[in-house]
């Protein structure tokens, strides 16, 4: 396990578009990885691929982390520098280095074949029914001339042979020979592939721990063959399993609906709860514990603890635990992160009365998002809406005449009361109880609705004491005069 060896992981995306949670849990996993051990956590990008790079992706996938809260050691925007340039495009040169080395020692050979001829040797393969394999076709003549670069494409010759490894969180795996095939190395226009670069990359910046996405162990076999040929020992391979679709059946991915990370940000959502919901993805610390800060996880975090089965995306239990991480946050803290989600008639509202307002329905808040819903009764005047009362359970069972009844005895205690503390509502809340016999259930709600008109909100006498006695008292009264004249 490369214990003599310091920590070095490394999160290296591709910046082909959004970044999605399945990429998200990789980085938080190599990032936990190297703070737990005191190691560095290096972030490189992979742009190789000049034919799908989306504009605007690199810094996406930086203000990503930066969002989760996941800083990078090396790589752009960071000090330490040491092992860089961190853009594959701006290594060009090392992997020709590289891949010259192949070359010398016999490990690579010019592909002779058009796209078309390569097409036409698959389809035989196919007509045969039988496996294609490119060493099959190789050329009797692999000497390398030395202006191949940049004119044709370098293909790696394989040696095939059975292999074992062992991998951090599957445990000891192994392929056979017919795994392995020949492979492109360079392309023609001298960017080289994934499946040579990142081995180059991670030798050159003694990259110690691999994680990565389960999709990539097929490959594993043949990432093995291009180590023996550069005489390169691996770093530590941990394969992650996949993140599955809420229904468990397949992968969840971009193109079945993984949504961009940053939406969740803008949805309501606190990295605090994507960072706690990523690393339980397939991980556990072998507790009961669901609700993790950052600090937890780097403390309790190790591969031997991720699991080997696939772990299912639950939306249910990412909106719980957002409710979970918003509680804990200090007033001060959740009103510095809340500026964006006000209602629109808080805008012009004292900053004091407005702080007050979020202390008291914090507790019911479960995304960001729910503060217009729960709040913009405090700044405006809301519209009377009688399906909340027709639509409701218990309500529903009540005649008109004892709604009317209990909304004036309500209003009369109310008027005679000081308003002085939500304890002191409470109490008076409690005596309205005994007086008309009604439920809590049923007195608290009509009352509630009567203040507020809103599906739901906070615990009625905090709503009363911030309303204050005032607006509480006329809109009981509107809400009395609009009962009792349906």
């Amino acid at each position: 396990m490369m214990e003599d060896k310091k920590i070095r992981t490394r999160f290296a995306p591709s910046p082909t578009g959004f970044m999605h949670v399945g990429a998200a849990r990789t980085a938080l996993f190599a990032w936990l990885l190297a703070r737990k051990n005191q190691g560095s956590f290096v972030l490189r990008i992979e742009d190789t691929d000049k034919a799908r790079e989306v504009e605007g992706s690199i810094e996406h996938i930086q203000d990503s982390l930066k969002w989760l809260g996941l800083d990078w050691d090396e790589g752009p925007g960071a000090k330490g520098d040491s092992y860089g340039p961190y853009l594959q495009s701006d290594r060009l040169e090392t992997y020709k280095t590289w891949a010259e080395k192949l070359v010398k020692s016999g490990r690579a050979y010019i592909d002779p074949f058009s796209k078309e001829e390569l097409e036409q040797l698959r389809q035989k393969a196919k007509d045969e029914k039988r496996p294609f394999l490119f060493r099959d076709h190789r050329p009797e003549n692999l000497e390398v001339s030395d202006d191949w670069y940049k004119k044709h494409p370098l293909r790696f010759k394989s040696d095939p042979k059975p292999y074992k490894w062992q991998d951090a969180v599957m445990g000891e795996l192994s392929a056979d020979a017919e795994s392995l095939d020949d492979f492109i190395i360079i392309k023609a226009d001298g960017y080289p592939t994934y499946n040579f670069a990142h081995i180059v990359d991670d030798a050159e910046m003694e990259i110690s721990h691999v994680l990565r996405s389960q999709e990539f162990l097929s490959s594993t076999p043949k990432f093995l063959n291009l180590y023996e040929a550069l005489g390169v020992t691996p770093p530590v391979l941990a394969t992650l399993p996949f993140v599955m679709a809420i229904e468990g059946k397949k992968k969840l991915s971009k193109r079945d609906g993984a949504k961009d990370l940053l939406n969740y940000s803008a949805d309501g959502y606190l990295p605090e709860t994507l960072v706690n919901f990523l690393a339980t993805l397939g991980w556990n610390d072998g507790t009961e514990q669901e609700v993790f800060t950052l600090d937890e996880l780097v403390d309790t975090f190790s591969l031997d603890r991720v699991q080997h089965s696939p772990a299912r995306f639950d939306e249910q239990r990412l909106l719980w635990l957002n409710g979970q991480h918003i509680r804990t946050l200090e007033l001060d803290d959740l009103f510095s992160r809340v500026e964006d989600f006000w209602p629109t008639s808080a805008d012009q509202a004292d900053l004091s009365y407005k702080k007050q307002v979020l202390g008291i329905v914090q507790d019911r808040l479960k995304t960001l998002q729910d503060l217009p819903v729960i709040s913009n009764f405090f700044f405006e005047e809301p519209q009377i809406d009688w399906n909340l009362v027709s639509q409701n359970k218990q309500l529903s069972k009540l005649d008109k005449s004892e709604i009317v009844t209990i909304l004036e005895t309500a209003l009369k205690t109310l008027e005679g009361s000081d308003f002085d503390s939500p304890e002191q509502l409470q109490e008076t809340l409690n005596n309205l109880l005994e007086q008309t016999g009604q439920k809590p259930m049923v007195l608290f709600s009509i009352i509630r609705l009567a203040v507020s008109w809103a599906p739901f909100s906070p615990a009625l006498n905090e709503t009363l004491f911030v309303l204050g006695k005032d607006a509480a008292i006329s809109r009981l009264t509107d809400s009395y005069n609009y009962a009792h004249n349906l």
